[in-house]
């Protein structure tokens, strides 16, 4: 592992690390402790008690923030006809067909979120080799592949995240920048959290939650109190 730089080590020494903080002073504490040199973001990671060999404990979805995530999100979306008229009226940013397809295919990625119609699906398909790898591809579990491109479009705009597990059973989430209020950044917390716990599978026998901590861009992570949400 790489050596952390005299900002990190003297970031580090803020942080009891056998501590579990409340929600509050872990927000307070990350966002005294960041040293970047830009508007850092703030993530929160969930270390969940699943077996992801199993098809039924494998998280995926989206949860739009209150506060949003003080990041302005780049929206493609492959539709057309009505459809394609109500993505443009909703802020979409690029909007095409068989136009679209061949722009990625040609080595295009300059976007956040992708959303398609059903109907668009055959064609964008072709994609999932370059959109995949890069979390971008459409997905109904993340309300990406809708009819209501619109809906979809706006609330991307607004500060919509998605989140999945990966393969040790880990979650991290964005929730919004270190410029945020405190009490910003919490109501985001709160409500990804709300999310995550709602959605246990049913398979899952005993603790479910087994750690969760947050942290900034390049800062120490915080331990953080479920219980404390």
């Amino acid at each position: 592992m790489a050596k952390k730089g005299k900002k990190y080590q003297d970031a580090l020494k803020q942080v009891d690390q056998e501590k579990v903080y409340s929600i509050q002073d872990a927000v307070e504490l990350v966002k005294k402790m960041d040293f970047a040199k830009f508007d850092a973001t703030v993530e929160i990671v969930f270390h969940l008690n699943l077996d992801t060999k199993q098809a039924d404990q494998q998280l995926r979805g989206a949860v739009v923030l209150p506060n949003g995530t003080g990041k302005d999100q780049t929206v493609v979306v492959f539709a057309k006809g009505d459809k394609a008229k109500e993505a443009e009226a909703a802020g979409a940013d690029f909007v095409g067909d068989d136009d679209l397809v061949a722009k990625i295919q040609d080595g295009w990625l300059d976007f956040d979120v992708a959303i398609a119609t059903p109907d668009m699906m055959a064609k964008v398909g072709r994609l999932g080799r370059v959109l995949g790898p890069k979390g971008l591809m459409p997905n109904p579990k993340t309300g990406t592949v809708t009819m209501e491109v619109g809906k979809a479009v706006s609330e991307s705009k607004a500060g919509k995240v998605t989140y999945r597990t990966d393969r040790d059973g880990n979650v991290a989430v964005p929730v919004g920048k270190v410029s945020f209020d405190s009490d910003k950044l919490v109501g985001n917390l709160a409500t990804i959290e709300n999310v995550i716990v709602s959605a246990r599978p049913a398979a899952v026998k005993g603790t479910y939650v087994k750690h969760v901590s947050i942290a900034t861009t390049f800062g120490p992570s915080v331990n953080v109190d479920l219980s404390s949400f």
